[in-house]
Formats: C-alpha cells, sequence, structure tokens
C-alpha cells in the first residue's frame, strides 16, 4: 500500500484517525569549554590562535537539535519560549531578530479552537480572507494573502492540508511575520508563514478524552493518549483521534469531520528521529464559498451590510467532500557534541469532490446572480531537505552555522471538463438575494457521468530547489548577535490544458511553463540594549513566482522574468518584564508585480505595506493572564498600470486591527477562570479605486472553565464559550476581491477527563 493511502477509511458519519508521531531528543552530553591558550611573543614564536571550541547543550538536548519536547511555556502558558527558524532551527522568541510567536497546545484546548484559523485570530496582523463554513483556511498576514497549501508541518512545505488542517493533533501553531524564503524556501508567502508542530509523546503519562457541543447540533468526540517505553522511555507513543459531526449555526450547513494521529518517536545518546502520519477527512453539505464577489463601482456603487451569519444563499443539495493523507519523517544525528546533521521528508495526498455555488452582488438590496461550480482534484506533494547545524566560536565570537538543501514539488490534478457553467449544461446566473436566498431544485443541476476526484490529469505542477546558508555570530558576550546568510533558489512550474473541444491546444497538452533562479540575501541583528530589552533588524525577501510577457506586450511578447522579489524592512523592540513580554515593530514590504506600459511588459508594479505592531502576552499578576496587541497598517498601490490607481489603499487591508484575549482566576471562587477576547478590524476598501467600502467590525467572546481533581487524582476541566456574543452580523474579509461573511453567536461547551 501506498504511504500516502494509509489512512482509514470512512463513511459518511464514520471516525477517522489522524495520526501523527515524533521523536524526542534528550541526553545529549554537554560541551566542554576551553581556556584560550597564551598568544606568545612573535619574534620567539609563532601566534596562538585560540581554539574553536563547540558550545554546549541545553535544555536536555543539544542547541541545535530540533526534534523533541517543545520548549517551555512563557508566563501564563498561551506562548512558548521558542519557535522554529526554519533551517535556522529553535530559537528563543525573545533573542531573535524576527516578529514571531508560538501559540502552544494549553491555548488551543482553553479556546476550544478546531483550525488554525481560529488560534491565529489571536494575532492583530493575522486575519482570515475564507467564510468560516467553507472547505478551507486562507489567511491575511500583514496584509498579503497566505493560503492553507502554504503552511508548513514540522518545518516541511506544501504537506499539511491544503484545504483546512486540524488541531486534534497539532501542539503549537507558529506564525512567523513577514517574508521567510531565507529560513523556510519555496515560494510566496509574501506576508508570513504559519509552521505546525506536532503533538509528542511527554515524560508523563496521558489519557485524556474529550467530548463537547457546539451549535447548532454538533457533537464532538477527542481521545489523546501518549505514552513513553523502552528501557530509558527512549521511544515514544501519541495518538490523537477525534470526530465531529452535526449542524452548525449557518442553515442547511452539515458537518462530519474526522482526524486521526498516531505518534511513534524515538531518542537516543546522539541520535533522534521522528514520524508523523496524518490522516483527515471533511464532509459539508452546503458550504459557503470562497468566491462570493460583487458588482463593479459603476453597477453597485455601494457594498451592502452582510447578511446575518445563519443565512446561507447554498442549496441545501450542495457539498465538498475531501479526504487527507499525510506521511513525513525527520532524524538528527549528533557528529560533535553541538554539530548535527539532519534530514527530513514528507509526502500528503488530498482528494476533494464538490458541487458548490457562489453568488455576484449586483445592487444596494442584496440582489446576486449566482452560479455553480463543478471541478473535482487532487493535490499531491513530496517534500525532501538535508543539512547541517552547528554552534562553535572562534576566538571571541560565537557561531551559529547552519547549511540546508530542500526540494519540493507539489502537483495539482484536475478532471478534464471544461467547468464553466454552461460548458457543464448548469443553469447559469441564477436570480437569488443574499438575504432572502431563494434555492433551485437539484434536478437542474445533475452531475451524472461528470468525472469525480479519483479520474483526474495533470493541472500544474511547482518543483522549488534551494541552497542556504545562514550564520549567527554573537559578540560580546551574546550582547550583539548578526546574522548573515541567503539562499538561492530555482523555481519551475508547469501547466496543462483541461479544457476539451479546443483543436489548437489538445487536452493534457503543455501550455505554460516557467524555469528561474535568484539568490536571496538576507541580514539580521539582535542587540541587547539591557538584560531585558532588546533592539533588533532586519532584511529579509520572499520569492514569487515571475511573469512572462503576454502577446499585447509587442516588444517583447514571451520574455520570461524573473521571480519577483519582495523585500521587507522590519526594525523592532522585545521587552521582557519577568512575567510578561512586550513588542513594538515597524515594517515595510514591498510586493512587485508586473504590467505592460508603451508595448512593452516590465516589472512595474509595487503594493508597499507599511505596518506598527504593538503586542503583549504573559500574566503581569497572579490570576490575569493577557495574549494579543493592536496593528496599524497603511497598505499602498504605489505603482498601478497607468498609474489609474496609485496612492490608493490596497483593498482588503484595515488601517488598524486589534486582538485582545484575557484571562482571569476568581480569587473567590477556586478553580474558576473567566476569560474574553475583543477582536477588531477596521473598514476596507473593496475595489482598487477605493470607491466600495466595506466597514469596520467588533466581535466579542467569552468563556469560562472549572477544574479540579478526582478522588484519583486526574484531572477534569469543564469549559464554555460563546464566539461572537453579540451576535454581529459583518463582513469579516473583503481581500483578493472576495467577500467573506462573519459566523452568528456560537455557543460551545466541553468536559476533558484525564485517566
Amino acid at each position: 500500500m501506498s504511504v500516502l493511502n494509509y489512512g482509514v477509511r470512512m463513511n459518511s458519519y464514520g471516525f477517522a484517525i489522524l495520526a501523527s508521531v515524533s521523536l524526542l531528543a534528550l541526553e545529549p552530553a554537554l560541551a566542554q569549554g576551553q581556556d584560550a591558550g597564551p598568544v606568545q611573543n612573535r619574534s620567539t614564536s609563532p601566534t596562538v590562535l585560540k581554539p574553536i571550541v563547540i558550545r554546549g547543550a541545553r535544555d536536555g538536548k543539544p542547541a541545535t537539535a530540533t526534534i523533541g519536547q517543545p520548549a517551555a511555556d512563557f508566563s501564563g502558558g498561551q506562548v512558548s519560549t521558542e519557535a522554529r527558524l526554519g533551517a535556522l532551527g529553535n530559537r528563543p522568541i525573545k533573542d531573535t531578530p524576527f516578529s514571531i510567536t508560538a501559540y502552544t497546545a494549553k491555548l488551543i484546548r482553553d479556546q476550544q479552537a478546531r483550525t488554525v484559523a481560529d488560534i491565529t485570530l489571536n494575532d492583530p496582523s493575522v486575519r482570515a480572507d475564507a467564510p468560516p463554513f467553507s472547505e478551507r483556511d486562507s489567511f491575511l498576514i500583514r496584509g498579503f494573502p497566505v493560503v492553507n497549501l502554504d503552511i508548513f508541518y514540522d518545518g516541511l512545505p506544501y504537506i499539511a492540508n491544503p484545504r483546512r488542517h486540524f488541531l486534534e493533533g497539532i501542539e503549537q501553531v507558529q506564525v512567523l511575520k513577514g517574508p521567510s524564503n531565507f529560513v523556510n524556501g519555496g515560494i510566496g508567502r509574501v506576508g508570513g508563514t504559519i509552521n505546525l508542530i506536532p503533538k509528542r509523546a511527554a515524560d508523563e503519562p496521558l489519557t485524556r478524552l474529550t467530548t463537547g457541543y457546539r451549535s447548532d447540533s454538533q457533537l464532538w468526540t477527542h481521545a489523546d493518549v501518549g505514552r513513553r517505553f523502552g528501557e530509558g522511555d527512549e521511544w515514544g507513543i501519541r495518538a490523537n483521534g477525534s470526530f465531529r459531526g452535526g449542524e452548525t449555526t449557518l442553515d442547511h450547513n452539515d458537518t462530519r469531520i474526522g482526524v486521526a494521529s498516531l505518534g511513534i518517536d524515538y531518542h537516543g545518546e546522539d541520535f533522534r528521529a521522528s514520524l508523523d502520519l496524518s490522516h483527515s477527512t471533511q464532509k459539508l453539505d452546503s458550504p459557503t464559498s470562497l468566491f462570493n464577489t460583487a458588482a463593479v463601482d459603476t453597477i453597485l456603487p455601494t457594498i451592502p451590510n452582510a447578511p446575518s451569519g445563519r443565512i446561507n444563499t447554498g442549496a441545501p443539495f450542495e457539498y465538498h467532500d475531501s479526504s487527507y493523507n499525510m506521511a513525513a519523517g525527520r532524524i538528527e544525528y549528533d557528529i560533535l557534541e553541538s554539530t548535527t546533521l539532519y534530514a527530513a521528508a514528507g509526502a500528503s495526498l488530498y482528494r476533494e469532490d464538490f458541487l458548490t455555488s457562489s453568488y455576484e452582488i449586483t445592487n444596494s438590496n442584496g440582489d446576486a446572480k449566482l452560479n455553480f461550480g463543478y471541478n473535482p482534484q487532487e493535490i499531491v506533494s513530496y517534500v525532501g531537505e538535508t543539512g547541517i547545524r552547528s554552534k562553535f566560536e572562534t576566538g571571541e565570537i560565537d557561531h551559529s552555522l547552519s547549511i540546508s538543501a530542500q526540494t519540493a514539488y507539489t502537483e495539482n490534478n484536475r478532471a478534464h471538463i471544461n467547468p464553466r457553467p454552461a460548458a457543464l449544461r448548469f443553469p447559469p446566473d441564477i436570480p437569488t438575494n443574499i438575504y432572502n436566498p431563494t434555492y433551485i431544485s437539484s434536478t437542474l443541476v445533475n452531475t451524472a457521468g461528470l468525472p469525480r476526484s479519483g479520474d483526474v490529469h495533470r493541472f500544474s505542477q511547482l518543483s522549488a530547489t534551494s541552497f542556504s546558508i545562514a550564520d549567527t555570530l554573537s559578540f560580546f558576550d551574546e550582547t550583539l548577535e548578526v546574522t548573515l546568510g541567503g539562499r538561492y533558489q530555482n523555481v519551475r512550474q508547469q501547466g496543462f490544458n483541461q479544457r476539451p473541444g479546443n483543436p489548437l491546444a489538445p487536452v493534457g497538452a503543455r501550455n505554460y511553463v516557467y524555469d528561474k533562479s535568484r539568490f536571496s540575501p538576507a541580514v539580521a541583528a539582535n542587540f541587547k540594549l539591557s538584560g531585558d530589552l532588546s533592539a533588533y533588524a532586519n532584511y529579509v525577501e520572499a520569492l514569487t513566482e515571475g511573469a512572462i510577457a503576454p502577446a499585447a506586450a509587442i516588444n517583447n511578447a514571451g520574455q520570461v522574468f524573473p521571480p519577483f522579489v519582495n523585500k521587507q524592512k522590519e526594525i523592532g523592540l522585545k521587552y521582557d518584564v519577568g512575567s510578561m513580554i512586550l513588542t513594538a515593530a515597524l515594517f515595510e514590504i514591498r510586493q512587485a508585480s508586473g504590467f505592460t506600459k508603451d508595448n512593452t511588459f516590465d516589472v512595474n508594479g509595487l503594493q508597499i505595506n507599511r505596518g506598527l505592531e504593538l503586542t503583549a502576552y504573559g500574566e503581569p499578576t497572579d490570576g490575569l493572564r493577557l495574549l494579543g496587541g493592536v496593528t496599524f497598517m497603511d497598505a499602498e498601490l504605489a505603482k498601478t498600470a497607468g498609474g489609474t490607481f496609485d496612492g490608493k489603499d490596497a483593498p482588503g487591508v484595515p488601517k488598524a486591527s486589534i486582538s485582545l484575549y484575557g484571562e482571569y482566576d476568581l480569587p473567590w471562587l477556586e478553580d474558576v477562570t473567566l476569560n474574553g477576547r475583543v477582536v477588531y478590524s477596521g473598514s476596507t476598501y473593496y475595489n482598487q479605486n477605493n470607491t466600495q467600502k466595506v466597514d469596520g467590525w467588533t466581535r466579542v467572546d467569552l468563556g469560562a472553565r472549572y477544574k479540579f481533581e478526582r478522588e484519583n487524582g486526574k484531572a477534569v476541566e469543564l469549559r464554555a464559550n460563546v464566539e461572537n456574543v453579540f451576535n454581529e452580523n459583518y463582513w469579516a474579509s473583503s481581500a483578493r476581491g472576495f467577500l467573506a461573511a462573519g459566523a452568528a453567536r456560537t455557543f460551545m461547551v466541553s468536559a476533558s477527563f484525564d485517566f
């Protein structure tokens, strides 16, 4: 059986298994520092240089290791003290010259988060731009889109679920803001990168059963089991399995979601390895579409108010069914006490079948025209990387050296059909209204005889191969750290015709090819102004696929351009006050694009996002925990075709965003905690001309939990949360030319039992 198809089969209400396995690293020896020998007189003997000294291990594993238990949580338990910086390995967050946060499993449980979008809402610079009842997560980070396909799994690109990755088997959700080509490789992710860290078996045995309810009638069961075994507990296993099903708060919308994991990990004296297996299925009745739009401003001068979060324009017979399987492995070997060789590889297979509709709003009364979409597809991805990390000293300078190579391949396969409604003989432009929808009969949308996701062919292929090198030089007893390096990357992308009926372009024929390379430099520095206060700065890049000059560019039609280079400059402060960390970051990201001018296509387009981020997290006083911040953003269309929109605000990006979450342990009621969250996004523009304004919105969430121990000393936790307490109706996103309505008020309760 193929490694991509190992998953457990699941019927429409069946139980699915999410498998995720990882290996822990312990027992490395502490490196012993050596004093430098004296420098002798030049006239009598050669100069004796200070020897290279290998630095020691920390926290029970080499400083160059990544496999193992996550680092300790920061005060309050909501954020970790360390995060993964791609090829650079694990780094302390407060000493890292980048904006990065690692949300913990404790926060995931306490907020009853189900998906990545649920947990990243705690960051004011991250907003979901896909509807909550669609089949996918998608994000804006620092004002630029990051799709779920670009999420990393344990540091590997393209193998996380390309639509929606569920959190039952996830230990941490890490958010790195800003371009990440330097540390992670791959293309895109101009605004940032999300990395998912799978759960590991801890030293203490774990058996936890959680049952829950989510309105309107969703029931959820989740089992989480972890054990270590072997003579020295060198082997570990972590298993997670869950099923959630029932009606949501959206009309006609019903979900059946199965997730499963099985984890095995091993750590020896100088060798560690991990294996992660993941499987999920998602079956949705009447999901909402990502692709809801509004007509141009000459037809629709004003965007109408958002409908109730309960109203669904999708017909009851619409569906989206998907399955996902993934396997990933990682090994590390310490050739010296602080020099580690590593290798990792992963593969994933995703398939989806769907019949869904999307609308275009045509007037201020909410009238719209609706069209159906049907286009089954399969996404196959493979990735591998290898490298070396080493910590050593040369004289008075400490080094953290990283050298790596990575190759990634992802293929999108689709059916040989023309997905337009007319070609599928679906009725086009069906009249409806976003406030009072009309539904047609399922007999008018006949999918009999159409291909499914098991009958698909090549549509696009992307391969990215890269080599990186970086050295972090530490001066004056780690007072100043400077990181220098870069990544050389080749990007190759191909497209293939899927639409029959064109004699000049046979089905399956290659109709697009792009193959270019570039070296991206990077520099970053962190300076400790005092023991608690650090200042940092960085310059990093992200690559997006370059363009091929179109036929309309008479002077250079067909010219292939190098990858577009998107550049960030950032400066910031991090202040550790002991039980709280306060951060401030100023950044500028320049995103390049191309258009034709005077019959010549060139890289003329430019969007500039400038922002200020202020964040805080920790436990400022016993029993009070805070997490969140505010982001101020100026996203400008600096250079556009013909100068038409120069100086306008970039669509979909709010001027201000706030996310603030807090918890308070009641002093007069032992073991009871109240929590609340306020999420605010300012108004945006839907179109480039800035004439169609979308109102800002505020969402308030409230909750409580109660934790106690049974007579056998095992914990029980009861949680209750309400999202969107005031049942606000709002457009949660207007990015990428799409409108996404927010969810209605939602109740959640759960009970967790440790055995």
